[in-house]
């Protein structure tokens, strides 16, 4: 028979098993559960009318503060889009294959070097009939394959079912046209509509646990404010956040914080306008030459004679006129706002460029990327193993004979990763204000990417709070050196439209440069880096991209870099 303190053994043996059981199904469901509704794509019901009400929180923004997102709202606002009917057919919307583009002729019939390409696109239905509204999202190109040369256009919406898309003429030789369709106009009003009555639509989760009690319960901005909610808004920066309260747990055992998933829910004719290979970024083909040749000789005082052999209401000479921030030559970026981009092609060049200097990175993956190239450019440059979270960080690398310091940390919620330690969640802003600064520390800063559901006053509280951080280092330390990454474009499918779509990350990148516009900070334009290079959209561009997004780095950091 056996003995009692055998058979409590083997009990609490069992309680154990099943409590490791029982953990291991949490994480398992934290995990894999964006995985899970990756593959479901979408929730997709006939009407919107089971919708919960939501609400998000702005109330930390001041007086003054709304007065600014007013302002950036009303400079972003898109080209109004037609409200969708309740019988809307595919045919009735904007098609890519029976929209043209035509390269305008040039007064003097050639161009030349310093000149401007004017190309008219035209849009129409599936019938081929003209749209007379705008509101389309489209992506302008020039491009030379031979010189591996490219160049992103400037595109103006006339609002009547046509636009014009300018660019400046940069190299001698051929140049080629591309035009493509992001989103019709009709999408870009689901897309609002998204944004208006779904900014939930990306939930996240936490999970909380006392002892052997434990809950996950979702979290948000945006939640329904007539369940118990605990407050994690943070008090130094007044950003909000929210989970609703698990039973019988107090809001302090919260543990982790997750990416829960997506749930959205779309007509089945608003899922229809995001179609790949139909109205999903499809090219828009010419309607004649869809290249010119360009000349070396060009007379500077000519432009001031030059007439527009059209007429477009909204339209002028002044506003036609806007230069990129930059173009590809041999693959090579050539800033055009002064700077001069140096090619750090060796070892050396990088290390003698940040030897001395300690590099903090902050934001989402898209900083991350940069991190991980530094990273494994220098093999003197040794990581840290911190024990931390292979998306969120914190890293950290030290290269000690060249005395070079980098880090990385992401920024506060909403972060879409697995998941994170809720230790792990710090804003930017608080971080900055830890940073001492100097002429030797570079601060690099990128981010955009996971507010791209919410309400965009959302991501513009979350820049003046960075803003201000910023300001209030460079007055304390006027020497150290803060660049910005700006968003880029990305491969589209359904889900990732709904999701992160072009037209987001667009809006968000207009934002972010009004708003540090007249702070004493750098650029890095990864929106016309992807846009101008031949290789495909990604939210994490490929290598010969990220090269030279990193030249440019080191060209702010070194500027008098000689012999590289």
């Amino acid at each position: 028979m056996m003995r009692p303190r055998a058979r409590r053994a083997i009990c609490c043996l069992k309680f154990r098993v099943i409590y490791l059981l029982l953990t291991l199904n949490v994480i398992i469901l934290l995990l894999y559960g964006d995985n899970y509704l990756r593959t479901r794509e979408v929730t997709k019901v006939k009407s919107t009318t089971s919708i919960a009400k939501t609400s998000c929180s702005f109330h930390s923004l001041s007086p003054k503060e709304a007065q600014v997102a007013n302002f950036l709202k009303h400079s972003i606002a898109w080209p109004e889009t037609l409200s969708l009917p309740p019988h809307l057919f595919l045919n009735d919307t904007s098609d890519p294959a029976q929209s043209t583009f035509t390269i305008l002729p040039h007064e003097r019939g050639s161009w030349f070097i310093g000149d401007q390409l004017e190309v008219l696109i035209k849009v129409s239905d599936f019938y081929g009939r003209p749209k007379t509204s705008g509101g389309d999202f489209l992506l302008a190109r020039l491009h030379n394959p031979t010189l591996n040369a490219g160049v992103a256009g400037r595109v103006f919406d006339h609002r009547n079912g046509s636009y014009t898309a300018v660019f400046s003429l940069l190299w001698e030789g051929s140049a080629h046209v591309e035009v493509t369709l992001v989103h019709p106009s009709e999408g870009i009003t689901v897309l609002e509509k998204l944004t208006r009555e779904q900014p939930d639509r990306i939930y996240f989760r936490s999970f909380f646990r006392l002892g052997s009690v434990y809950k996950i319960t979702n979290c948000n901005i945006c939640l329904n404010s007539s369940r118990r909610l605990c407050n994690y808004t943070d008090p130094s920066t007044g950003e909000p956040w929210f989970c609703y309260k698990p039973k019988n747990l107090s809001c302090d055992a919260r543990i982790t914080h997750a990416k829960g998933g997506l749930r959205v829910y779309l007509r089945p004719m608003e899922e229809k306008l995001f179609q790949s290979g139909v109205n999903l970024k499809v090219s828009i083909p010419a309607s004649g030459p869809a290249h010119i040749q360009v000349l070396s000789q060009y007379d500077y005082f000519y432009r001031s004679d030059f007439n527009f052999p059209w007429d477009f209401p909204g339209v002028t000479k002044k506003t036609m006129q806007s230069s990129p921030s930059g173009y590809y030559y041999q693959g090579a970026w050539r800033s055009l706002d002064g700077t001069t981009v140096h090619q750090f092609n060796t070892i050396t060049a990088i290390s003698q460029c940040l030897k001395n200097k300690a590099v903090h990175l902050y934001g989402d993956s898209t900083i991350r990327q940069w991190f991980e190239y530094l990273n494994q450019s220098l093999p003197d440059l040794k990581e840290f193993d911190l024990h931390s979270s292979n998306q969120t960080g914190p890293f950290l690398a030290l290269d000690y004979a060249n005395n070079i310091l980098l880090t990385f940390r992401s920024h506060g919620p909403p972060i879409r990763f697995r998941v994170i330690p809720v230790s792990h969640l710090h804003y930017i802003a608080n971080e900055l204000d830890r940073v001492v600064g100097g002429a030797n520390t570079v601060v690099v800063i990128g981010i955009w990417s996971h507010f791209s559901t919410f309400p965009i006053e959302v991501y513009i509280r979350r820049l003046l709070n960075i803003r201000k951080a910023v300001v209030r280092l460079l007055s304390r330390s006027p020497d150290t050196l803060v660049i910005i990454r700006t968003a880029n474009p990305k491969a589209l499918t359904l889900y990732e439209t709904l999701t992160n779509s072009d037209w987001f990350s667009l809006q968000r990148d207009e934002v972010l440069r009004a708003i540090f516009k007249r702070v004493r900070v750098k650029l890095v334009d990864a929106w016309e880096m992807s846009v101008a290079h031949h290789l495909p959209h990604s939210l994490h561009p490929q290598p010969p991209i990220v090269k030279n997004m990193i030249d440019v780095v080191l060209s702010y950091i070194c500027p008098k870099t000689e012999n590289l």
